[in-house]
């Protein structure tokens, strides 16, 4: 997180093995939301803050300490395994239950009462940790990076660092769609339900999300990953890694498919497409470069080769000799160029540049 800026969260940060279970949201680690947000899910966490004018739809539980700042909402009920705060105005509700300490504000509102096996203040709570990070902070901005460093240890208690929940100021998140005005990144192992709407998107591998996605800049989609969805960006790049299942359309500026990537949609490229084969362990990747403009039906299993290795005395042996090659490339050149205008519901990608059409007619031949 970066102390300058427009806010504190600068990015809605999924991690790994998170999950939708119901109507919550389930996370190993922290949960951290920025002020003015809207979530409509439940949040099930480590340690949970909650900012200012904050409406959350469901029940909160912490397993360590929870903050709830000024005129938050909860409806529902809060279970704290160790501390809570709870700034002025905030309503809850359902019932409130704290194992350990509780500070409180004015004027909040617990519908159904309270019970906590601590210290019970009423104040406008400033929690130790809060202090810890108005301290962090200031050594960050002095340079003093050593000393920061001996304080973020000392805060984490020996235990193992586990990455938090980010979700940024005036979020939505919801059920069907999760919507922020920033970058979105997901971890690895999640399983989500909603659209994701975000400035630009990054999956991790071995997902599964229940719904499309949707940028303004560049979308990538992990391996092993299943959308159930389009996956749609303005004028970014689309980039579909091996293994990854795209069960809709795909639509970029710009496309690059890997070989084992299967979409089930119609792919639509603006600008350039590209589709990548490897070919071995120790070799790169072979590409090829389609022409803007670029439009093709359902990709499943499409399997492209680099134009270079067409017509060499290096080619493969069981694609036939050479001369045969070249002559059924010929004959295929003219129906290949009149069938130019319809591109959409083959599974091959036409091709402004030359060499790239005599490898997909050589590649049809053989």
């Amino acid at each position: 997180m970066s102390l300058r800026g427009g806010g504190p969260i600068e990015e809605l940060a999924v991690p790994s093995g998170t999950t939708v279970e119901e109507h919550d949201v389930v996370v190993d680690g922290d949960v951290l939301v920025g002020g003015q947000s809207t979530v409509e899910l439940g949040v099930r966490g480590r340690n949970v803050a909650i900012g200012e004018r904050v409406s959350v739809g469901d029940d909160i539980e912490a397993e360590g300490d929870c903050r709830l700042d000024t005129w938050c909402s909860v409806d529902g009920n809060v279970l704290v395994g160790e501390d809570a705060y709870l700034g002025e105005r905030v309503t809850v509700t359902g019932r409130l239950m704290v194992s350990g300490d509780l500070d409180i504000g004015d004027d909040v509102t617990i519908e159904e009462g309270f019970e906590a096996n601590g210290w019970i203040v009423i104040r406008n709570p400033v929690p130790t940790i809060v202090f810890y990070f108005i301290v962090l902070s200031q050594l960050l901005r002095v340079g003093e990076t050593d000393a920061a460093d001996e304080l973020a240890e000392a805060l984490a208690d020996g235990d193992d660092v586990r990455d938090p929940l980010l979700i940024p100021r005036s979020a939505e998140i919801a059920d069907d769609a999760w919507r922020v005005s920033t970058p979105a990144t997901v971890g690895d192992d999640c399983r989500l339900h909603g659209n994701l709407r975000a400035a630009s998107i990054r999956v991790g591998e071995r997902n599964e999300v229940f719904g499309s996605l949707r940028a303004r800049e560049d979308i990538t989609v992990g391996a092993e990953t299943v959308i159930h969805g389009d996956v749609t960006t303005r004028g970014g790049t689309v980039t579909v890694e091996a293994g990854a299942r795209v069960l809709g359309d795909v639509s970029a500026g710009d496309l690059v498919v890997y070989d084992g990537a299967e979409i089930q949609g119609t792919l639509r490229a603006r600008g350039e497409m590209k589709l990548v084969q490897r070919t071995g362990p120790e070799t790169e990747a072979d590409e090829v470069e389609e022409g803007g403009g670029a439009e093709a039906g359902g990709s499943d299993g499409v399997d492209s080769e680099e134009p270079d290795g067409v017509g060499d005395d290096d080619a493969d042996p069981g694609d036939g000799t050479e001369n045969e090659t070249t002559e059924s490339a010929r004959e295929d050149d003219a129906p290949e160029t009149d069938g130019e205008s319809d591109a959409e519901g083959t599974a091959a990608v036409t091709a402004d540049a030359g060499a790239a059409t005599e490898a997909v007619e050589s590649e049809d031949d053989s």
